[in-house]
């Protein structure tokens, strides 16, 4: 048995360490807005769930001085807790010591406790708060950096990873961050980029602030480098744990099944989409109106608004919704939409999410600057990323399917399970107006009333493709619906493609168009 000495001993040892950078460092963060890096880990997991490792760890550093300094658990804390009572590993950089800035005894708890949550198969979510590389290590904080990388490469797909920028995130640090799942920011703290203002300012003339150059917004709204913004640290904590609720802990587990509940009354399905098709409309409510009690995490809300992307459930299991968004570029495709779409669908595919795609879009964005942006190999990236998919993949086509697309959105020459589609929608290769200007072009110029003959020929166009009878008939469709049929029509294909099987050809992986 431990004396009594000793084990005082080891209490003070506890209490000294855990102070970090010591009193004024700790108010100096707390003046900048900012919690501990203890805190915030005990904000995140489940009350006195937290055990903390390697608090004994000390830096190896001899030059610069550095022999001389004691840096407390080399300014990281690692360890495992509980988030809804199942087990997760964390880890928060403590910017009260040197900066949290990261060398090799601190890249080694991170890279420690990473391998323990991919050997044991638990969601790994780590705090950022950091000045960065430190100079005094030379080459051994960037190899601690490629050590991290590497990490997070190879538990991609494995486990889920969540990144937390809760200060300073620079340099090659962001790479971290840009490889995990989810990456969450909160608004005038987290700051990501990889050179500095005072560079870009010494280089390039120009005169930027931090915030500016890769503040929170800038990323949620600009860069798509963020997933979810926040006003504050608790709201940012109270997003992770929603996110948990709804995602699998490892790709070989499968999200708990929760209670069964119907949609909220207010969201009618009857009453959303409008009639008139060059009216928009806000396709979340679609998804609100089948989904159980009309929940919906919203992923990316703020970047390439155009499409819609998150998780809800149907029948009580999670599922991931793709839908394009009328209201917002009519819902085109673009560059950063399909970036936006064909990540989220990989990673849907990865951890055995169903998949639910609700269409309404005029096809591509045209114009030059897409095209000089990459709009084909970046549009290739949605049709490859539903090609590969093998998850269960429903879609509904709610208005307009035009052109490349139809295709693109989870159809049924990429393999869709189900497709289904309301009376009113329209698949065709492009709208029935300039279809007809175009087939039609000579009858109606050389008529005596153009308008009158235009108007005739965009319904006969209508009546001959724009709907969705014609693909119907040729098996593209597997059942023309009213839109109060659609959760049932989506709960019941859920249900038969649960236990699907495909075969792929065997290969050691494809050549996405990244």
């Amino acid at each position: 048995m431990a004396s009594t000495k000793k084990v005082r001993e080891l209490q003070q040892r506890k209490e000294q360490i855990q102070l970090g950078g010591g009193e004024k460092a700790i108010q100096k963060q707390v003046a900048m807005g900012k919690m501990t890096a203890r805190e915030r880990i005990i904000q995140i997991v489940d009350e006195g769930s937290f055990n903390e490792y390697d608090l004994f760890v000390e830096h190896d550093a001899r030059d610069f001085g550095m022999e001389r300094k004691i840096l407390h658990g080399d300014g990281v804390i690692t360890g495992t807790g509980t988030i809804g009572g199942k087990p997760v590993c964390i880890f928060a950089q403590d910017f009260t010591v040197a900066g949290g800035s990261l060398g090799s005894m601190h890249a080694r708890k991170i890279t420690k406790i990473m391998d323990h949550s991919l050997k044991m198969r638990m969601p790994l979510i780590g705090i950022n708060d950091s000045g960065g590389a430190r100079i005094q290590e030379g080459v051994n904080s960037l190899a601690g950096y490629g050590e991290i990388f590497f990490r997070n490469t190879l538990a991609s797909g494995v486990i889920p990873q969540i990144s937390v920028i809760l200060g300073p995130c620079a340099g090659g640090a962001v790479y971290s961050p840009a490889l995990t799942d989810f990456v969450f920011v909160v608004d005038n703290i987290s700051k990501m980029f990889i050179t500095g203002p005072e560079v870009i300012k010494t280089v390039l003339g120009e005169d930027i602030s931090m915030e500016e150059l890769g503040g929170a917004r800038v990323h949620s709204e600009l860069t798509g480098n963020a997933h979810f913004f926040a006003e504050s640290e608790a709201e940012c904590f109270d997003q992770i744990k929603k996110l948990l609720s709804y995602i699998p802990w490892s790709n070989i587990s499968l999200q708990e099944k929760k209670e069964v509940k119907d949609p909220q009354k207010q969201y009618d399905i009857n009453k959303i989409v409008p009639a008139d098709k060059r009216l928009p409309y806000d396709v979340r409510d679609v998804i609100r109106a089948v989904s159980d009690d009309s929940e919906f995490l919203e992923i990316q809300e703020l970047w390439a608004a155009n499409i819609v992307i998150g998780f809800g459930r149907i029948d009580g299991r999670t599922v991931g919704f793709v839908a394009n968004q009328p209201k917002v570029l009519a819902g085109v495709l673009d560059v950063d939409s399909s970036d936006k779409s064909a990540r989220f669908i990989r990673y849907c595919d990865a951890f055995n999410i169903p998949i639910v795609t609700l269409v309404d879009l005029p096809g591509y964005l045209p114009g030059v600057d897409q095209e000089h942006a990459g709009v084909i190999r970046h549009g290739a990236k949605v049709l490859y990323a539903y090609s590969e998919a093998t998850v269960p993949k429903i879609t509904v086509i709610l208005r307009k399917a035009y052109g490349g697309g139809y295709i693109a959105m989870n159809s049924r020459h990429l393999r869709a399970d189900f497709v289904f589609a309301w009376p009113d929608a329209e698949v065709a290769v492009m709208g029935p107006e300039g279809a007809a200007n175009i087939i039609f072009r000579k009858e109606i110029s050389e008529a005596s009333d153009p308008d009158k003959v235009r108007k005739e020929k965009v319904k006969e166009y209508i009546d001959k493709f724009a709907n969705p009878y014609v693909a119907a008939a040729k098996g593209f469709i597997d059942a023309v619906i009213e839109p109060r049929e659609t959760r049932r029509s989506l709960k019941h294909a859920l249900e038969v493609s649960g236990s699907k099987q495909i075969g792929m050809p065997r290969k050691k992986h494809g050549v996405p168009p990244f």
